[in-house]
């Protein structure tokens, strides 16, 4: 199909693209110094979704929502881990003060249930998984869907309590030239470089530069401890589409380097790098569509991507010297789809894939060495039929077929959605659906290796396994000219097996082993949005969790889990829209603590119970043709938790614990910023 006309369009592509990679590197190296579709739908293996205005629910039959990226843009978010702040479902959390982890908690389980999506491909795992939420820059983003229960069978076995896609700004967007400079109170500077431009009439571009340096360690309690470890990263991504008929092409690569220095301070408020770790990466990927019949909307879709990382360094110290820990992974994930409509209310989605996994570990973590090597190849196959009578139903069912050589199985994945518009003011929602997940333990859970006690890891862990099952109501009631939007939704999640991080058995000791019981969380969540004027925008929210698990025989809640969250926002946008005031207010439910262990005086080392606290934060933003100017707070209410790091003056002990986090560790932050943008 591709004559040589064709080979002489690409070959003046590809030597504009490298030439706009130079200068906009270029660019980025000065910073640092101071659904795609054919037919406009979605070819969910391509999946490139339209900017939005607002929160908006996602209109097919998996329950979820779209958040555009004037959301994103109504708090500071420099990453992903900040972009939820507006997010009644979606709480994230620090794990770990002394490395910095990071995760989501989506229908109240962490956020390793939760497939990470990058437009459609898979994102990394293993070791990156603490950190991922900081490696995806704020600025890059264009929107973010987030889905609840279990997703479709399309894009793997994987998801548990839901799935997040972040969609990134396109190449074919508008030539632009963004530019995006932060600083905060904390003293942290941020840029970011964002370019996209057309090479040709059928290419186009994107490069993106995220720089971004923390110039100072915190000790806000004055325990002697870094709250939050320095970050230093470097995360750079290229990105090409070509259009040519009915043929679809993406392909692009991204490199980050990352490095985290924590530890204690001393009394001359110097700081000693006990946790010295530095994180490199590269990716790459393809993703190839081609129409075979529009009035079918028949196609095939061949995507693919591949990973490659490392870490390593000392997590802090013991009696014996300082803890080390190395690793290696590569990834390779490819799948070929074929989609087909046979009429407007019967369509098939069916394709076949592989994915492929190494990881190499090194270290001293454990008490038997902990150098070891694994691999896993995963061949596998789904089919997906959705019946759409009407524009009121549609039925979604989906069964996938995998092997997992590691764990030497074969296994089913039988998904199924319901949406029915039972009136124009009404929409029901109903889903089930299973998942699957390999645990890499010691590389998930490398951070807590921080603490003073024994890490101990089982060997041959179990692949997780869980049932998820959820129902949701959404009521659209007229009020005059506006719309009040109420809705309700429950899930449940139920663990066949499960690998557990056990605090409470043993306060010596930190155990990674198989679920011997039940594990299971409840998730209740009512939420309502009103326009209360053309300009102003309110929503409310309260989440209710019940997380249970089974710890050393005994069935108890999950530690460090808030049992409730209410969320208020509110949203201001006067003088059309030049002025954006966006206010959001947090309350967060008291939960448990881990078992605590009792003094030499008889006294419990903790709480068994933490407080509910609340979290308040505020963004004013002035828009000009050329960009925007903003401004902002976080934590206004300068709520901090009392004792983020257990015995903190004695860092060599078994009793010293970085890990047991459940609140904000900063008080007050503010920050400021600007957009620029060159059309």
């Amino acid at each position: 199909m591709f004559r040589k006309r064709n080979n002489i369009e690409i070959r003046k592509i590809l030597t504009l693209h490298i030439a706009a990679c130079m200068v906009l590197l270029s660019a980025g190296h000065a910073v640092a110094q101071e659904a795609d579709t054919l037919r406009g739908t979605q070819l969910e293996a391509v999946s490139i979704s339209a900017q939005g205005e607002g929160i908006s629910r996602m209109g097919g039959a998996i329950n979820g929502t779209l958040m555009g990226q004037d959301v994103l843009f109504r708090a500071a978010c420099c990453n992903l881990g900040e972009s939820f702040v507006n997010n009644a479902a979606v709480d994230v959390n620090y794990n770990d003060a002394a490395v910095g982890a990071r995760q989501i908690k989506l229908l109240g389980l962490s956020g390793r249930y939760v497939q990470m999506l990058c437009e459609g491909l898979p994102m990394a795992s293993g070791a990156a998984l603490p950190y991922l939420l900081g490696r995806v820059p704020g600025s890059w983003m264009q929107s973010l869907q987030v889905s609840k229960g279990a997703s479709s069978v399309k894009n793997g076995y994987q998801s548990v309590t839901g799935q997040i896609d972040v969609e990134y700004i396109k190449p074919d967007a508008e030539p632009t030239l963004r530019l995006n400079l932060y600083g905060d109170s904390r003293r942290k500077l941020e840029g970011n470089v964002v370019g996209n431009f057309r090479v040709s009439k059928h290419g186009s571009n994107a490069v993106m530069v995220h720089v971004e340096r923390d110039l100072m360690h915190h000790d806000e309690n004055g325990d002697g401890w870094v709250d939050m470890p320095m970050v230093q990263q470097v995360n750079v991504s290229d990105r090409f589409k070509l259009v040519q008929g009915r043929y679809i092409m993406h392909a692009g690569f991204s490199l980050f380097d990352e490095r985290r220095h924590g530890g204690t301070v001393d009394s001359a408020r110097v700081h000693n790098p006990d946790i010295n770790l530095r994180a490199r990466g590269v990716e790459a990927y393809m993703k190839h569509a081609y129409l075979l019949n529009a009035d079918h909307n028949t196609n095939i879709a061949l995507m693919a991507n591949a990973m490659a990382q490392t870490l390593g360094g000392t997590l802090g110290r013991s009696a014996v010297g300082y803890k080390r820990y190395d690793e290696q992974q590569q990834e390779m994930h490819a799948q070929l789809i074929v989609e087909h409509d046979f009429t407007d209310a019967h369509q098939l989605s069916a394709g076949v894939g592989m994915q492929a996994e190494h990881l190499n570990e090194d270290g001293n973590l454990l008490a038997t060495p902990n150098g070891r090597a694994t691999t896993d190849v995963v061949p596998g196959m789904y089919a997906q039929y959705t019946y759409k009578p009407s524009y009121r139903l549609t039925a979604m069912a989906g069964l996938r077929l995998d092997h997992s050589t590691l764990h030497a199985r074969t296994f089913l994945t039988p998904r199924m959605h319901i949406k029915w518009m039972a009136s124009d003011w009404l929409t029901l929602r109903a889903s089930v659906g299973k998942g699957y997940r390999t645990v890499h333990a010691l590389a998930e859970y490398h951070y807590l290796a921080t603490t003073g006690r024994t890490l101990r890891v089982d060997n041959d862990l179990p692949m997780e396994e869980a049932w998820n099952t959820g129902a949701s109501a959404v009521f659209y009631i007229p009020l005059g000219e506006r719309t009040l939007s109420l809705g309700a939704e429950y899930y449940y999640t139920h663990f066949n097996s499960q690998v557990v991080v056990d605090y409470d058995s043993d306060p010596t000791t930190l155990h990674i082993g198989a679920l011997q019981g039940r594990s299971f969380s409840h998730t209740l969540q009512l939420d309502a949005t009103l326009p209360l004027l053309d300009e102003l925008e309110a929503t409310v929210a309260l989440r209710l969790n019940d997380v249970r698990c089974t710890y050393g025989g005994t069935l108890m809640e999950q530690p460090l889990q808030s049992r409730y969250k209410g969320l208020l926002t509110l949203s201001w946008t006067p003088m059309m829209a030049l002025w954006h005031v966006d206010l959001t207010l947090q309350l967060n439910g008291p939960g448990r603590m881990p078992t605590p262990y009792m003094r030499a005086d008889g006294s419990p080392s903790w709480d068994e119970r933490f407080a509910a606290y609340p979290q308040l934060n505020m963004q004013v933003a002035r828009e000009w043709r050329w960009g925007s100017l903003y401004v902002g707070g976080e934590n206004l209410t300068n709520y901090r938790q009392p004792m983020p790091v257990v015995d903190a003056a004695n860092p060599l002990s078994s009793t010293f614990d970085p890990t047991l986090l459940w609140g904000p560790v900063h008080g007050v932050m503010a920050y400021a910023g600007i957009r620029v943008n060159i059309k």
